[in-house]
């Protein structure tokens, strides 16, 4: 109970404190990093509190992982990126105690190199909304098949 209380990321699934919410169900919580790789990068958490992910209960991998799988989605889609990174550290690297998945929008030639991941900032809260915004509408109930390509032969 201590660690729930202490976690950074707790506070901001319970609301405690701010964070631009992209995301949240009974399973997982995403939100955007406050100091992105690029802008729109999503911290996907489980809600309940674990620190890493041999610590998830086994009953939740499958959905937490959907979770990802369909944020990752609308992060291209919502910001026209050209893919995403997605990465996970645990212990080592890992700033917060609590296990979470880094979701980040890509485009060719966008200066990332291997492991390094320099950071960056909004703005101001308006920007950071705007991101918010753009990835929470391609999470909207039939977004996906909008943007789904026509099928291959």
């Amino acid at each position: 109970m201590a660690d729930q209380e202490q976690c950074t990321f707790c506070a901001i699934v319970r609301g405690d404190r701010p964070g631009w919410t992209v995301f949240g169900d009974e399973v997982a919580v995403g939100f955007l990093d406050a100091r992105p790789v690029f802008k729109g990068h999503v911290l996907l958490v489980p809600r309940a509190h674990v620190e890493t992910l041999t610590d998830l209960p086994v009953e939740l991998v499958g959905p937490f992982f959907q979770r990802v799988r369909a944020v990752a989605g609308a992060v291209e889609r919502g910001l026209a990126a050209g893919g995403t990174f997605v990465a996970m550290n645990n212990r080592i690297s890992q700033s917060v105690p609590h296990l979470h998945v880094h979701i980040v929008p890509r485009n060719r030639k966008d200066g990332l190199r291997g492991f390094f991941w320099p950071r960056t900032r909004y703005q101001d809260a308006a920007e950071a909304e705007s991101y918010a915004a753009r990835i929470r509408a391609a999470l909207a109930p039939g977004a996906e098949e909008a943007a789904a390509p026509p099928a291959a032969c």
